[in-house]
């Protein structure tokens, strides 16, 4: 497989909260859900963000992952200060940098496998057979090499997950952000996906952070994150 985009420089964290807090307002009604969470992810590592629902995980990942802003506090990628760029900027990061896996996979039903994984190359103005070959390539290593011409209804929630992981793939991302990758999927699919993601952490260096409540889940971690109302409860690194 062809080599990710360059790590951050020795030292310098892939992706960094520094006193993080998010307040939701649903009409006159503030709900709290992040205070003052400050948190570093080092280049290379599976790092595992994990707590009860309403916990605040999911909501950490959105500022990591830019998908949100913190209401307070700043987010560093690559050690640059990102929190305050304009929008199209972010955005730009988002589709030069990071990846995605979502719960809900979001692949577009009208477009085949192959379609779905080189569709955010095209976005960065990528020449078609280079998609084409970069999305050939990445289904084979997920393990979906004959599937390339399967639309989403014809794929199992899991084989849609490891769509969704090449597609995150596709334009060499620095880290893939996760959320909750195997909620939908039978413990069998489940570990395939994890698999997959371990595998791709090992050989490819890219840093992986997810989301998770699924204990069967942290196993794969090389970092466990615990987040309790809003703030970190712990943070370890995990045995070898």
């Amino acid at each position: 497989m062809s080599a990710m985009t360059s790590q951050p420089g020795p030292g310098v964290p892939a992706a960094r909260a520094d006193s993080v807090s998010k307040v939701y307002r649903l009409g006159s009604v503030e709900v709290p859900a992040l205070f003052d969470v400050s948190l570093s992810v080092e280049a290379g590592e599976m790092a595992c963000i994990t707590g009860k629902s309403g916990s605040g995980k999911s909501t950490l990942l959105r500022q990591l992952g830019l998908i949100d802003r913190p209401t307070s506090g700043h987010i560093e990628l690559e050690g640059r200060e990102v929190s305050g760029l304009s929008e199209s900027r972010r955005a730009a990061l988002r589709l030069d940098r990071l990846g995605y896996v979502f719960q809900e996979y979001a692949l577009i039903p009208a477009l085949t496998a192959q379609e779905n994984v080189y569709l955010p190359a095209l976005m960065k103005g990528q020449r078609r057979a280079a998609c084409r070959a970069r999305a050939t390539e990445l289904l084979g290593q997920v393990g979906l090499g004959d599937r390339m011409t399967h639309r989403p209804k014809e794929l199992s929630g899991g084989e849609q997950q490891r769509v969704a992981i090449a597609r995150a793939l596709v334009n060499w991302p620095a880290i893939i952000f996760a959320d909750e990758p195997t909620a939908n999927l039978d413990s069998i699919s489940g570990r395939t996906v994890m698999e997959t993601l371990t595998r791709l952490n090992r050989e490819l260096g890219v840093t992986i952070v997810f989301v998770s409540h699924d204990p069967d889940d942290r196993r794969w971690a090389t970092r466990l994150v615990s987040l309790r109302d809003g703030r970190i409860e712990s943070d370890e690194r995990a045995a070898p």
